[in-house]
């Protein structure tokens, strides 16, 4: 008795085999896509962070002294930004703060620019799952092609 690899016949298995080629290369560039995509936003994010000249504050509790051009640095600082503008306004919140308190405008402030870097995290963040869904189509459209070719 001989080993053979056995095969099923299947009606239209050729014209399927190259719907899933096909389906495969799509979701390739796709993938490729999203990958440039991705790294694309994160170097604009990275480089408009970087050319506001933000330094990380010195009593952070990470990253003191750094340019902020990284989602980690930009969290540092707005949590930072926090912790300045509760101590300004005796750990009250904007809307805690009675309308005519003079710290009520330093905790404002500080809310707009903790609210700026957060939105810059975001996209930091938005812009590595993309990266990463780009990946995973990549491998998945390599895995179509290559059931398709056996």
């Amino acid at each position: 008795m001989s080993s053979s690899t056995v095969r099923p016949s299947i009606p239209g298995t050729p014209e399927r085999l190259h719907s899933v080629s096909v389906i495969g290369t799509l979701v390739v560039v796709f993938g490729i896509i999203m990958i440039l995509a991705g790294g694309f936003t994160w170097y604009q994010v990275q480089s408009q962070l970087a050319s506001e000249k933000i330094t990380v504050s010195a009593d952070a509790s990470m990253f003191a002294g750094q340019a902020v051009d990284t989602p980690w640095e930009a969290y540092s600082e707005a949590e930072t930004i926090e912790k300045h503008a509760l101590a300004a306004s005796g750990g009250k919140t904007y809307a805690e703060l009675p309308q005519d308190d003079p710290n009520r405008q330093v905790v404002m402030t500080g809310s707009f620019l903790r609210a700026s870097l957060f939105t810059s995290v975001l996209a930091f963040g938005v812009a590595f799952m993309a990266i990463g869904v780009g990946i995973v189509l990549v491998l998945v459209g390599v895995g179509f092609r290559r059931v398709a070719r056996a």
